[in-house]
């Protein structure tokens, strides 16, 4: 069946504004354009009609293809310039995808089930780790000899749990490569209404599990400088919404411990090879959403799982680390906590009932 022009959420902004970016803000087109108007105006001359030519060789039009061409190579430049500072400026590194292994946290159901089965789908020895075993096992490729899906059951907030599994992922497939933080929870329970042992499994699940599963498994990447770590983070990490309060302060969590570990590897420790990755989803068409997706009410973008599951897989096989927020026009909120204050909180308030039963 061929893909569709259009993303799985429809026509989105990031759908329509993709000819302005693929081709107006192209500066090879605009630079090219810009080229001829300076040298070839007479050639041109010979093949267009008179009016044709006289609006292309007009004021207005070379100051649009100056515009335009000025906006897109200073947005290439700065998506080089952040590609190169967030790896380091290493290049020479080399993934061989026949001999990575990746590991993903949560992998039994959700995102983390699509990204198993994704980097399987490429031959890629994937492991999924979860407490419960998939609901529907992985298939595999019909003309690989051996099955590149595994699955470990684990408890990711039990230390001892971890290092037992470790031992045999290590030992029945080699050292882990890529390490995703895909596991999550979340209550939606106001801080009064929560539990204590719900309040500390949801840091426990999210935050200080990503310190656990990093201790066991990158010590053997940073001693082989190559590897790569995904957060998977949410665009709570920017934005509170009241009833969410503790998940939002372990993805907020999740993003200081991505930054701060990246500074530790290239730091601490000389691995500036070993990339990584941070992911900002918005909501996510999943089973914990369902009640809110169904209220005629709720008007927020909503991502299709597999489009993240797709971003975090590509962002992987791209070899390099970066941050991806989804969908792209919500990384003006990833600035938030630099806006004026009242305008801080006129957006909380905006939020404030989303999640009220």
């Amino acid at each position: 069946m061929p893909k569709s022009i259009l993303p799985r959420e429809g026509l989105t902004l990031e759908a329509l504004f993709a000819p302005i970016r693929q081709i107006l803000l192209q500066p090879l087109l605009t630079g090219s354009l810009l080229l001829v108007r300076y040298q070839y105006l007479d050639y041109i001359q010979r093949w267009v009609s008179p009016k044709a030519f006289n609006n292309f060789r007009s004021t207005k039009a070379l100051t649009a293809l100056s515009v335009l061409f000025s906006i897109g190579l200073l947005r290439k430049i700065n998506n080089a310039l952040s590609r190169l500072v967030l790896n380091n400026f290493t290049h020479d590194d080399t993934w061989d995808w026949s001999k990575e292994v990746v590991v993903v946290t949560g992998g039994s159901g959700g995102i983390g089930a699509l990204m198993v089965q994704m980097f399987a789908d490429k031959n890629i020895t994937v492991i999924a780790l979860d407490i419960t075993p998939p609901r529907k096992p992985f298939s595999c490729n019909l003309f690989i000899t051996a099955p590149k899906v595994h699955f470990y059951k684990l408890d990711i907030t039990s230390t001892t749990s971890i290092q037992d599994v470790a031992s045999l992922i290590r030992k029945s497939h080699g050292d882990p490569t890529v390490l995703i933080n895909n596991a999550g929870i979340g209550t939606s329970k106001t801080i009064f209404d929560e539990t204590e042992t719900e309040i500390r499994r949801t840091f426990d699940v999210n935050t200080i599990s990503h310190f656990l599963l990093v201790k066991e498994f990158v010590p053997e990447m940073v001693r082989e400088n190559h590897g790569h770590i995904v957060t998977v983070a949410s665009m709570a990490s920017f934005l509170v919404h009241a009833g969410n309060v503790d998940y939002t302060c372990t993805k907020a969590s999740a993003l200081a411990f991505h930054e701060g570990l990246g500074q530790e590897l290239k730091g601490r420790y000389g691995a500036g090879r070993v990339r990584t990755s941070i992911v900002h989803p918005t909501w996510i068409r999943t089973p914990l959403i369902e009640r809110l997706t169904s209220k005629p009410e709720f008007k927020d973008f909503v991502l299709e799982p597999e489009t993240v599951a797709e971003a975090v897989v590509e962002q992987v096989l791209s070899g390099y680390g970066g941050q991806l927020i989804l969908p792209a026009r919500l990384g003006l909120m990833s600035g938030v906590r630099g806006f004026p204050s009242w305008l801080q909180e006129s957006m909380r308030n905006g939020v404030n009932q989303v999640l009220k039963t």
